[in-house]
Parts: C-alpha cells; structure tokens; sequence
C-alpha cells in the first residue's frame, strides 16, 4: 500500500514538474535580473501590456536572432527597437540577462557576448541592478529598487535604431557627446545597419537631415517656435505635441500624443522615406500620416545656391529679384542645381533687404544665432555688417523674436503657398530690388505701391505723434513727483550725475553743460542696510566671494530665499562711491543675457552698496588659472565662454540704449552661472559715447595692466577698439590657459602676446592650446580663435575689427579671416619691471599719464 502510495505521489509530482516546464517559457514579466534571464522562447512584457521584448527571427530558417521591442496587440509584428541589429545570435542557446559587471548582455552562447548594454570597460558593479521594459517602450537599466527615471543607467531611448516613438529624443547630448539618430534597416528583411539616416545638425541653427550616407537627401528646416520650417504639415496638429530643445546641456527634438492610449512612431525606412504611420483601431491598421521627401521642392539643393523651388509653379525653380541663372541652359532645360547669382550691382552703403514670405528657412548650419535680439536689431546688425546676405527671427511665436543671420551663399529655399506655411526671410538687395513685395521676381504694382506708402507714412506719423504724447505725459507726472537730493560730482573730464531715492526706486539725474537737469527713473529697488546684514550674516568671512580696491563682495540670503551677492563699498573709497554712481547709471539700463544683473542698490549714511544676482561658479580666472579646475573648462565651453562674452560686448558697444566702452575687461571680471554662461560684470570705469562719438580721451587711465591697449595706456586714448584689444587678450588666455600679465617664456623674456605671435609665426600655433584641454577638441576651431585673438591685439586701432566682424568671424568657418599684423605690447619685459611684484592696486606712470589697476570686479 506504502509502495502504490509513493508511485502515485512520485508520478503526481513528475506531472506537475513537467506542467510547470511547460508553462514557464509563456511567463510574461516585465523585468530580467542576474538570475531571472530570458531565452528563445521567452519574453518580457510591459505592465500595461503594450510592449514586448524578445526574440525574433526573420529569415525562414531561424539561423538569425536578434533581441526586439514591438507592440503586444498588433499583428504582424510591428518592431521599433533591435539591439544587436548588426550581430545576430545564430545559436539556440541564446540568452538575455544582467552581466557580472551589471550591464545587460546578450549572449549567443555560454561565455560569448554579441552585445551589450554599455561599452565592455563599463562596470555598473556598486550596484545591483535589473533590466525593466515601460509601457513607453524604453527599455532600461536601473538599480534595484529604485525606478526613478534619473538612476537610469542606460534606456533603450537614448540608444534608437530605425524608430522614434513618443517621449525619444531626438538629438546632440551635450553632456555625453552623443548624438542620438534614426538609422534604417538594411531591408524589410534585415534589420542590419542601412544607409539612410535622419540626424540633427546642430552647427549654427540646429536642424535634421536626412542623408544616404553622407549625402543629405532632405532636411526639415531649422525649428522656429512652432515646427521646422521646412516641415508645414505640422501647422494645425492637435493630436501630437512636438518638442523642440535648445539648452546648455543638449538640442533635441521629441513628440508626445494628445491622447496617451494612441500609437504613433516616426521610422527611417530602408527605401530612404522617413514616415510617420498612427494606429488606427477600428480597422487594424497603420495609417501614413506624413511622409518625407514628399515632392521634389524637397530635394536637397534642388535649385542651387540663392535658388528658390516652389512645387505650385512650373518650372520649380527660380531666381529672386536682383538674380539671374548662373547657368541659363542648363536652367532651360529645367536643371536648377547651379542655382543662381546676383545680376545687380551691390553697395553696402545703400543696400536694402527685400521679404520673402512663406519661406522655408536657408540651411542654416553656418549661420550666426542670437535668441537675446528682436527682429530690428537684427536687420540693423546686419545692415551694418556687409558680409551679412539674409536674417530671419529665430521663433515666429506671438511677435517673433530671436535672431539669425548668414553670410554665405543660401542654400536649399523653399516657398509654400500662402496657406501651408513658412517664415518671413529678408534676403540683402540692391537699392532698386529692396522693395518689401513678397513675390519672388516681381515688381508688384507701382500705384498700388504707392497707396500703401501713403497709409504706412500716415500711420507712423500718427503713432510717432502718440508715443510723444505719452512720453510727454510720463514725464511730468515723473517730475512733480521727484524729490531731489544732491551728491556732487565734480570732474575735469565727465559729467555730473547725482541720485534721488523716491519711493524706493533709485533714480539717475544727469546735468549736462548747459545746466539743464532731467532724471532718468531707473526702476531699480533699494534695499535696507539691515536687510543686508542679516542676508550676509553680517558681513561675515565666510561670506565673502572676493576683495579689491573697491571693498569687498559678499554672498548673501534673502529672506524670501534667493541667493545674490553684495558689493559694499569701502567708505574710504572716494572711487567706489564714484564707481557705484556708474553702475546704477549704466547697468540698471542695460539687459542681455552676456551681461550681468543688476538687482538693486542701499545708500544709507556712509553705507554704500550694490546688489547683484549670484554667480555659482564666481569669475572665469578661478577656473582658467587654477590647474586643479581648468580641466572643468574643455574646449567646446571655453569656446562657447569666447563667443559669450563677444556677444556682450556687442550689445554695449552698438545694440544698447547707449554705446558703452567698458575699460576694464579681464578675466576677473567675466562671471560663469551654474550653466558656465559667461556674464560681463563691473561697469565702475566705463564710459558712454554719443551717437557719433567714436573715441574719447582722458588723463586718467584706468584699467589692468596686460589688457590695456597701447593708445590707452600711452596716451589716454580709448574707444570701442580698446574693448576689442581686452577682448583678444581675454580670447588668448582662454585658449592657452596663461594670464598675458606675469606670463614670460624662456629666456627671449615674451610676454604670452608675444610669445603666441612668434608661435603663429612659425606656424606652430596649436602648442599654445592649454594641456588640461585634452586631445578632444577642433583644431580649425582653436587655430580660428587664435587667429582672431592676434587680429584684436594688432598694435593700431584701426587694424583691430569690430564686435560684429568678430561675432561673424567666430560664428562661421567659411569667412576668409586677414592676417594679423603685429601686435600691441608684444614685446618682452622691461629691465626696469624685472624686480616688481604683483599687488592688488597698482599705479604706473606712461608718459606723464598716471595709470590705476583696479581689480574690482564682483568676485575676485
């Protein structure tokens, strides 16, 4: 009886063992750990149930696996993701699970790794981790425990083949240096490597390409605010949210669905079309909701340099007013890809801008972007620089704003039809072509013509006449409300500024020459001096952020939080109360992101103080000269540091309310963000020039030794080119690491100008580059850079460019750059400054001239 007992429960047990095995090959998880791997014919499914990842073979044979996503509930198959696309598993034994080193391996057989999640000296070991597919289709690697979408470790999104689904980016990750892209399958049966790709550029403008090989096929014009410009089909779409990206830390482009539950997927198909197919439930089926190259006005280039292709129009292509056909047979012949040239004479001096409407944006990888300008001052830039053939808002959303510029031949335009879509472009013309009419090659109707001038004069005089009113009416209402207190200033060559406290807002009055007084109502907030005690902890050390011959700055903590910082004036400083009566005027009225923030000011008795907004990362020369931080500075921020502060002085010396000459710039006194965003701070010695003003002279010469011009520091002579020659210094102290003041190579006693042109000279430039640099960086880039320090740092004025030259030298690799001819100061050190020493506060006599450094800057 004991015996049949046992035989039953032996048989029974067998049973469900093999039940069991039978089973487990259909068990559907979400998640695959070190001992939870998955093989052939098994799967992971996500919680939802709208994915799955596994195993899958397309040849009849079964010789090639790979290891896909595809959704759960539709048939056939639909994959949107293969990680091992180009080693495929050929062996039964194949096999997906957490690795010893923590990544996700992929084997083919035992000890035999086809792929894996992370590059193979890549250990993730500190933790213990599992591998989760999402009901987003991402699929990741994460710590145990832990599902929070930042401990991720590595995510299938980052990581796309053929297919962008809902919530990929798209794009450069600027951290990582990856560019994230869209590649096709070889075939519809192999889902090896193709040739097309879709992939954004994000030189100049950032835009998409799709491109065989390294041929670009299409591009979707640059993003402005509201869609690419070259894509108008996604005017109008309320079913899907597109993303696009522009910051410190990557460029990318996403989408998300209105409605969670739809499926959508874009996908670089093998044929070289990039489609966009949504599901449609009620017939089962993948519907083609867009598709790209649609016609042949998509094709790159199709009609040649400063050629327009317009698909409702026969022939395509055409040439803008002021144009020809470069080649006229050829153009016949219907064959545009010569493109076109001017057929009109041009004169920078009487040049206009003629408006293209509708526009699908030129290629913009060399143009020149600034997001801080509104659309006059860009055409005012660009007026003014000569090489600059076209600009365009960056973001056409409300009233436009942003601006981008080029100065090379246009590329790859595009017209739409009125109802499609597009953007304004104003393209440089000859006088007699630079009228405002939108159609291409046409003259448009010459009374019709004038009735608008007529209505457009009428309007501006009334709105001109309006404004004056307005300003009128602010102005005495301003007036009767001031209540005047004088502090004098008395100077041989500056004016006389005093300054009223009224309601809390510091106000300017400025006396001119004639005696007359008006105020200038700055709308900047005062704060009580006990405010800034407690903020600062009063006045603390450990608070300090730095101190000069002004005083000293402190970090402080408001009460309602936020973080700024605090320049008190020394009350000894008969200087720092001058220098403070400069900054309100100035800084108070100046905005731009390169600049920095002016926050409010505290005059009480003998105290005296400025309050900015905080810097995280304090001044540049913390990092540059500091061997053990410089290494934070690789080339791409230094370079974007260079171009950063180029804007600001741009701003100061033509965009701003005034032009401003800033006299004291130096490494010290360029502030970094949390985001290394350059910013130009301490406006204590600058000075303003008239509309018409181009240089000023003074018997007073402030400023630092080593970033002085040689007409400054001789002669008191000073002008925007002065800043230019701080700039150069500034840009080659960037690039090789080494401060030009107290920088002496070898015996031959150069100072780091003049050992960098005798570098230049001897075509051996690149030595100059700082070692913490590394080898990761663009050589044409940094020799670029090089080049334009020594055109800034030339011994004549007149020789040096100006800020807008230099913005457009630095934005774009085509212009052919001068070379430089030799430099201020490049000499050696003098027999009689052998035995100085460095000091805070120095005075130096040049010519009868005396000359004080100040080291003022908001940190030091």
């Amino acid at each position: 009886m004991q015996k049949h007992h046992f035989q039953f429960q032996f048989q029974f047990h067998t049973t469900i063992i093999f039940i069991f095995s039978l089973l487990l090959p259909t068990l559907s998880l979400d998640t695959i750990t070190s001992t939870t791997p998955i093989t052939l014919n098994q799967t992971l499914v996500s919680n939802q149930q709208v994915f799955e990842l596994g195993f899958f073979s397309l040849d009849n044979n079964n010789n090639n696996w790979y290891i896909g996503i595809w959704y759960k509930q539709i048939e056939p198959k639909t994959y949107v993701w293969v990680a091992n696309r180009d080693n495929p598993v050929n062996s039964s034994s194949g096999k997906l699970t957490i690795g010893g080193n923590g990544n996700i391996i992929l084997f083919n057989q035992p000890e035999t790794a086809v792929w894996m999640s992370n590059d193979s000296n890549y250990s993730v070991r500190a933790v213990n981790t599992v591998a989760q597919l999402l009901d987003s289709g991402n699929f990741v690697l994460r710590p145990e425990g832990d599902e929070r979408p930042e401990s991720y470790i590595w995510e299938s999104f980052k990581n796309p083949t053929d297919t962008l689904l809902p919530g990929m980016r798209l794009g450069w990750d600027r951290k990582t240096g990856v560019n994230r892209f869209l590649r096709s399958w070889k075939s519809g049966m192999d889902p090896g490597s193709g040739s097309y790709t879709f992939k954004m550029n994000v030189d100049g403008f950032p835009e998409i390409f799709l491109s065989a090989g390294v041929k670009p096929v299409y591009r979707s014009g640059p993003w402005n605010g509201k869609r690419f410009s070259g894509v108008p089909e996604m005017k109008g779409v309320s079913v899907i949210k597109f993303e696009f990206e522009n910051n410190y830390n990557e460029v990318f482009y996403s989408y998300e669905m209105a409605n969670k539950s739809d499926y959508s997927r874009l996908i670089m198909t093998s044929s070289g079309t990039l489609r966009r197919f949504t599901w449609i439930e009620s017939s089962k089926t993948w519907n083609p909701y867009w598709f790209a190259p649609r016609d042949q006005c998509d094709e790159y280039r199709k009609c040649g340099p400063w050629g327009v292709c317009d698909a409702n129009t026969s022939p395509l292509c055409k040439c803008m007013k002021g144009f020809r056909p470069k080649n006229q047979q050829a153009w016949d012949l219907r064959d545009g890809s010569d493109g076109c040239v001017r057929s009109s004479e041009m004169d920078c001096g009487s040049d206009g801008f003629r408006l293209m409407k509708n526009m699908k944006l030129p290629e913009g990888s060399k143009a020149f972007v600034d997001q801080t300008l509104s659309l006059s001052e860009c055409g005012e830039i660009c007026k003014r620089n000569c090489s600059c053939v076209a600009y365009a808002n960056t973001n056409i959303s409300e009233n436009g704003s942003g601006c981008v510029i080029w100065a090379v031949d246009l590329l790859d335009m595009r017209q739409y039809a009125d109802t499609e879509g597009g953007q304004d472009l104003f393209v440089r013309a000859a006088a007699s072509d630079s009228d405002q009419s939108p159609t291409i090659g046409t003259s448009g109707n010459g009374s019709g013509n004038n009735v608008v001038k007529i209505i457009s004069i009428t309007i501006s005089v009334l709105a001109v006449v309006i404004i004056l009113l307005v300003i009128f009416y602010l102005w005495r209402k301003k007036m009767q409300r001031s209540k005047k207190s004088n502090i004098d200033r008395k100077g041989p060559d500056e004016r006389s500024h005093d300054f009223v406290i009224n309601e809390g807002v510091i106000a300017a009055s400025k006396r001119d020459y004639s005696g007359e007084t008006t105020t200038d109502d700055l709308e900047l907030p005062t704060f009580d001096f006990t405010t800034l005690v407690i903020a600062t902890d009063n006045f603390s050390n450990t608070n300090k952020l730095g101190q000069g011959g002004f005083g000293c700055v402190y970090k402080g903590i408001l009460m309602e939080g936020q973080v700024v910082a605090v320049k008190r004036l020394s009350r000894t400083s008969g200087q720092g109360v001058e220098e403070l009566k400069n900054e309100v005027r100035l800084i108070a009225k100046l905005q731009h992101r390169n600049l920095v923030r002016l926050l409010g000011c505290c005059i009480e008795v003998e105290e005296k103080l400025l309050v900015y907004e905080y810097m995280e990362h304090k001044s540049l020369n913390t990092f540059l000269f500091d061997k053990e931080k410089s290494h934070q500075l690789d080339w791409q921020k230094r370079f974007d540091i260079i171009s950063g502060i180029a804007r600001g002085l741009l701003y100061l010396h033509q965009d701003s309310r005034f032009r401003i000459i800033h006299r004291d710039l130096k490494a010290s006194n360029i502030l970094l963000d949390k985001e290394m965003n350059p910013k130009i701070s301490d406006f204590g010695m600058a000075r303003i020039f008239g509309g018409d003003q181009t240089e000023a002279e003074t018997k007073k010469v402030v400023g630092t030794h080593g970033y002085m011009s040689p007409e400054y520091a001789m002669d008191g002579l000073f002008s925007i080119k002065s800043d230019v020659f701080s700039f150069g210094v500034l840009v080659l102290e960037i690039v090789s690491g080494k401060k030009n003041r107290g920088f002496y190579y070898a015996s031959n006693q150069l100072n780091l100008i003049g050992h960098i042109w005798n570098l230049w000279k001897e075509g051996n430039a690149l030595e100059l580059v700082d070692e913490s640099i590394g080898v990761e960086f663009s050589q044409d880039e940094v020799l670029r850079c090089i080049q334009i320090g020594l055109l800034c740092v030339q011994e004549h004025a007149e020789d040096r460019p100006n800020m807008s030259k230099v913005l457009l030298m630095l934005s774009s690799d085509v212009i052919n750059l001068p070379q430089p001819k030799y430099p201020g100061f490049g000499l050696g050190k003098r027999d009689s400054e052998k035995g100085s020493s460095s000091k805070q506060d120095e005075s130096l006599t040049m010519n009868e001239l005396t000359v004080t450094c100040w080291f003022s800057s908001v940190y030091t």
